[in-house]
């Protein structure tokens, strides 16, 4: 009887590495929760910094972070379980508020104010619906020539993500301090041992388990506070329209900008993730799904007074590292978030983890990402053209995010530097796409490589 029983258990844990079937909880668990400690402060990190910049008062603050976890689950069981089949990738992604909006939504919000900024928000999830419906017909515009050095640049943009919650975290007064950085390597070591040395669920929840260690270590340092988990409420909904939504042209053509670059940055991390565990690249239907659901979330974002969702990068990481793709893996992770969201407290429970502990925990996967942009590049062989395409995006991309007001200088417009100038995906997708429109194709043919193809069904169904 023992032999069925082990049967089971072994087809248990495969499902781990397939879209479908429910692994078991002692696999499931930290599979999951390793997802959710990594990105979950870049789910709130986001909504407090507009809380600061705005002025909210303690009550508004709280409230947008709570729409933040919210939108986050959401648009993750969207990806999941897509809804009537066409709004939702089916991938594994997972998907949350995300800094990728945040320097428009800072140079919108300055300006013009919340309100208009949740107008153009309201306008841009809208024009990312119809970016997502008609992507079939522009899709010519991102093959894997673009897709893959968007990948690499993503890859190489998070780096001083990493960095700077290693340090301690963007404002910190111990910023760059003995105490940060010991913590953080601290975890860095416990997350690289595990995943290169460990086997079974700790190799496969390294995340998890680095930042469970993470934690223990900084307790000693003073770095971990309880204090915010006795004054938080059990339980709490969001209020519909907290806040007057104003339309305003200028605002809401620049974050219709800023939304189809987003967009592009989601088609770069679905290619990323897919290449990576699933040795295929995303569907059409699969991505017009993805953003369509992005859109709608984002429309949603705007009512309750939110922000935008998009997929995160590391956690794209953590799936090409580990290659657990069950949906159940990031719909587990999604009811985590929700919960959160609705119960103060548990999300008071996980803003105790230190920065530097996540920083350490998540710096490993940046660089998979990075090779992974490298791996979709090479496939069909790196020809003069795509070298040319590559490298120059590259440079572009990666030159204007670095050099501190490269776009804002006399005669140039606001709009300019706030769609350009704020990250480097943005240009570096723009020129990727103009140069591999405009550039002759190769004389010789690419070396005889096997193509990564899309695949129109899911070999698991």
């Amino acid at each position: 009887m023992a032999a069925p029983a082990q049967q089971v258990e072994n087809e248990l844990n495969e499902a781990l590495f397939r879209r479908k079937g429910v692994p078991p909880i002692k696999d499931l668990i930290p599979t999951s929760l390793q997802h959710v400690l990594a990105s979950f402060a870049g789910v709130i990190t986001p909504a407090m910094i507009i809380a600061t910049m705005c002025n909210f008062t303690e009550a508004q603050e709280t409230a947008i972070i709570q729409v933040a976890l919210i939108l986050s689950a959401i648009d993750t069981l969207l990806q999941q379980f897509p809804l009537f089949g066409r709004i939702g990738s089916g991938l594994p992604i997972l998907t949350g508020v995300s800094f990728a909006f945040l320097p428009a939504f800072q140079a919108v919000g300055i300006e013009f104010g919340f309100s208009t900024l949740l107008g153009a928000e309201l306008i841009g999830g809208a024009v990312a619906v119809l970016f997502g419906i008609f992507y079939t017909k522009v899709r010519g515009l991102f093959p894997p020539l673009v897709t893959g050095t968007v990948i690499f640049t993503i890859g190489v943009s998070l780096y001083p993500t990493a960095i700077t919650y290693m340090a301690g975290g963007s404002g910190a007064a111990d910023f760059g301090g003995v105490q940060n950085w010991i913590v953080g390597l601290i975890t860095f070591a416990v997350v690289f041992a595990l995943s290169n040395f460990a086997t079974g669920v700790f190799k496969l929840g390294s995340i998890f388990f680095g930042i469970i260690i993470g934690v223990l270590v900084s307790i000693p340092f003073g770095m971990v506070s309880a204090e915010e988990v006795a004054g938080a409420a059990w339980f709490s909904l969001p209020e519909l329209f907290p806040f007057e939504i104003v339309f305003n042209p200028a605002a809401c053509i620049t974050l219709a900008m800023v939304y189809v670059m987003v967009n592009v940055q989601l088609i770069g991390d679905l290619s990323a993730s897919c290449a990576g565990s699933m040795d295929r690249m995303p569907t059409e239907r699969e991505i017009s799904g993805a953003i369509k659901a992005q859109g709608i979330v984002s429309m949603i974002s705007s009512v309750l007074g939110g922000m935008p969702t998009s997929a995160f990068g590391q956690n794209v990481g953590i799936i090409v590292s580990n290659k657990v793709i069950n949906r159940w893996v990031f719909g587990t992770a999604a009811i985590v978030f929700l919960a959160a969201g609705l119960c103060p407290k548990l999300s008071a429970i996980l803003l105790m983890i230190p920065q530097p502990v996540i920083g350490g925990a998540t710096i490993s996967v940046f660089g998979t990402i990075t090779l992974n942009g490298i791996r979709i590049l090479v496939k069909d062989g790196l020809t003069p053209r795509a070298c040319t395409v590559f490298g120059i995006s590259v440079a572009f991309g990666i030159g204007i995010a670095q050099v501190s007001g490269s776009l804002t200088g006399p005669g140039m417009p606001d709009w300019l530097a706030t769609i350009f100038g704020t990250s480097a995906i943005t240009p570096c997708a723009v020129m990727a796409i103009i140069l591999n429109s405009i550039l002759p194709p190769d004389s010789e043919a690419a070396p005889d490589k096997k193509s990564l193809r899309p695949i129109e069904e899911d070999e698991d169904a």
